[in-house]
């Protein structure tokens, strides 16, 4: 008798839990209530036709009672207010159990812990207070972009829970597990912004593993654009034996950070154009005689020289790109890329 005992509540265990205690109750009640409405009410009243009582089950249970079908007995009003009772019981039950999963989904998002389901999405991994919610305010500032900032266990909390676009996730950024939660592998974008250089090399070795479509050890290829912010340039070329993808961007640049994810690439023109000995340098020389508009300006430099101009600087002040037809007077400082410096004398 107490192995039967035993076995009998293991069995019953799991409807009196969860969904199932409101949906087996009411389950129970349609059925007696049907079975017992059949029993009191005279053959003509029509509420316990098949294709009649469920509704009137449904209304009575939920207390909105249109009215279209009615016990008429005495026994039958009794065994109406018994689904008004079951109902109620089932319904507080099943409400009660519905908002405390969503409670309960809300805190695993806050804390980090829910399981995501995006694509196309950019990830930050790392975060340091007030740097990382200026990084986000950029990157999020384009209404279609999604993000997950993913941050080690110390951030108990979501740092920006008012960022409907934000999601968190937290835990260990080089395992694969806290990865696969942030949606690496469909991401588009993995930015990686580490407390240090050695940090941020363990966290892209995770990342382009992650994110390698074959997932072989060692494999070249990956889905994502991989960006990560180094205070030491000189590591750069540690990160490409990590993949071929990873783009490193001076880490006390953050805006660059920004744009790199933005234009992937347009950090190496930077690079490119800073870099003395570069295919391209920036310049500036002044006018000798009036334009009379920045195209022509532009036109002339890149007609003779093959020179872009930038900017123009006038004692009143500087103007990156001006239109088209704004004058350019004699005295004008010019800021322009090319090869090399202009010869003032040829210009």
């Amino acid at each position: 008798m107490p192995l039967f005992i035993a076995r009998l509540r293991l069995l019953m265990r799991p409807l009196v839990t969860g969904w199932a205690l409101p949906l087996t109750i009411a389950l129970f009640v349609f059925a007696t209530s049907w079975l017992a409405m059949w029993l009191v009410e005279p053959s003509t009243n029509e509420i316990t036709k098949p294709q009649n009582y469920p509704w009137y089950f449904v209304v009575t249970a939920a207390t909105v009672g249109y009215g279209d079908f009615f016990p008429t007995s005495a026994a039958g009003h009794v065994v109406g207010a018994y689904v008004i009772v079951g109902g109620i019981v089932a319904l507080t039950m099943l409400f009660t159990h519905l908002v405390d999963k969503l409670s309960r989904a809300k805190g695993q998002r806050m804390r980090g812990l829910a399981e995501l389901e995006l694509t196309d999405h950019i990830v930050l991994l790392g975060y340091t207070e007030g740097r990382t919610e200026r990084l986000v305010a950029e990157l999020i500032a384009e209404p279609t972009v999604q993000l997950v900032l993913c941050a080690w266990d110390n951030v108990h909390e979501h740092p920006m829970p008012n960022e409907q676009r934000v999601m968190f996730v937290r835990g260990d950024l080089t395992d694969f597990a806290v990865l696969s939660r942030a949606c690496v592998p469909s991401a588009a974008i993995v930015l990686i912004d580490g407390r240090d250089d050695n940090e941020s090399l363990a966290i892209s070795v995770a990342v382009a593993h992650a994110s390698r479509p074959s997932g072989r050890r060692g494999a070249a290829e990956n889905r994502t654009h991989l960006i990560v912010a180094l205070r030491d340039m000189s590591r750069t070329s540690q990160f490409q034996y990590v993949s071929s993808r990873v783009q490193c961007v001076q880490w006390h640049v953050p805006n660059l950070l920004v744009e790199e994810a933005h234009d992937p690439g347009i950090s190496q023109v930077y690079t490119d154009l800073m870099t003395s000995g570069g295919s391209g340098n920036t310049y500036s020389f002044q006018l000798p005689r009036d334009y009379a508009g920045f195209g022509d300006v532009q036109t002339d430099l890149g007609r003779r020289f093959s020179a872009i101009a930038l900017a123009v600087r006038t004692d009143a002040e500087l103007v990156v790109s001006p239109p088209w037809d704004t004058p350019v007077p004699a005295g004008t400082t010019i800021y322009y890329v090319a090869a090399n410096r202009l010869d003032p004398a040829a210009i």
